[in-house]
């Protein structure tokens, strides 16, 4: 029995709760698995976790080891990582997920420049909008906009990007330019509505312009919850809709969109990256947490944080 597999094999099968999942995740079969962590019962002479056909628990003597064994395979990969060759060129497999529109607009246009500085890191890239499990999925971590609520993550501040409302020259034509934030919410326009993945509610965003404050909710013939699509419904003029200013920026240079109520605020969206509190954040994980953060304050300085939470389609 190879005792640091069979420490692995058990630590994933305690935090996805499964025999399966935990072998999906270390590319293993669900025998091997099983198999490791009945050499680890047998050798310490203690039943680390109780099996039933439905679920697997772990027993209380389990949880004690659980905790010891993180702390231990932490330890082992930072005595790796603490060599000098280690740490100025991080290695290994990365395994990320992002929004779809910071992935397609941002993210990836810059990536050529983070593989001259770590050409030895191997991201895997899940790009989309949903909500996902880090350990269910085997994630490293999660670039998202908006408050991260969950608790057992530990989520770093990034930046925050400025938001504004844009809408399409056709949809203008068609129902005229509003003059004031109010009129969205009026019969005579739409706006395209973005709900999140989280919260399943549509944002509203609140705006400011001197003394004036109001959170504007419009009407919605079309609500989305997935990033890009959002973007395709405003160009082709279904209704106004919010965007991050970077992704906006592109159309309206093409003249594809236009800016409406250029003297009124949103509050920006902040952005984190979330990782899980009981993992040891690695040095490959290390450096792509700052080159996200440098990336992200290259185009918008990070300012004062946000006032509220804002669930956006950057989720």
């Amino acid at each position: 029995m190879d005792r640091f597999d069979a420490m692995q094999a058990f630590a994933r099968v305690v935090e996805t709760g499964s025999f399966t999942k935990a072998a999906e995740t270390l590319h293993m079969s669900r025998t091997t698995v099983t198999q490791l962590v009945q050499q680890l019962e047998a050798r310490l002479r203690v039943k680390l976790l109780n099996r039933t056909t439905r679920k697997v628990n772990v027993t209380a003597d389990g949880a004690v080891y659980y905790e010891r064994v993180v702390r231990l395979l932490a330890d082992m990969d930072d005595a790796e990582t603490s060599l000098s060759s280690a740490l100025a060129s991080p290695r290994g497999r990365l395994r990320v997920d992002v929004p779809s529109p910071f992935a397609s607009t941002m993210l990836i246009p810059a990536l050529s420049k983070f593989y001259v500085r770590y050409p030895d890191i191997q991201l895997h890239l899940g790009v989309s909008d949903r909500v996902i499990d880090l350990i269910d999925e085997n994630v490293d971590c999660v670039v998202c906009g908006g408050e991260v609520t969950n608790q057992s993550l530990v989520a770093r501040h990034v930046g925050d990007l400025p938001l504004g409302v844009y809408a399409s020259p056709d949809y203008l034509a068609e129902m005229g330019t509003p003059a004031h934030p109010k009129e969205l919410g009026a019969p005579s326009h739409r706006v395209i509505g973005f709900f999140g993945a989280r919260s399943r509610r549509v944002f509203a965003p609140t705006m400011h312009r001197s003394n004036e404050r109001l959170i504007v909710h419009g009407n919605h013939p079309l609500v989305v919850d997935d990033g890009n699509a959002y973007l395709s419904a405003g160009m082709a003029g279904l209704g106004a809709l919010w965007l991050p200013t970077y992704m906006a920026l592109p159309h309206v240079e093409r003249g594809d969109l236009i800016p409406l109520f250029v003297d009124w605020r949103m509050d920006p969206m902040p952005m984190y990256i979330a990782f899980q509190s009981n993992r040891h954040v690695s040095a490959k994980l290390r450096v792509f947490i700052d080159w996200v953060a440098a990336l992200i304050e290259q185009q918008h300085p990070v300012g004062s944080r946000p006032s509220h939470s804002a669930e956006t389609m950057l989720e």
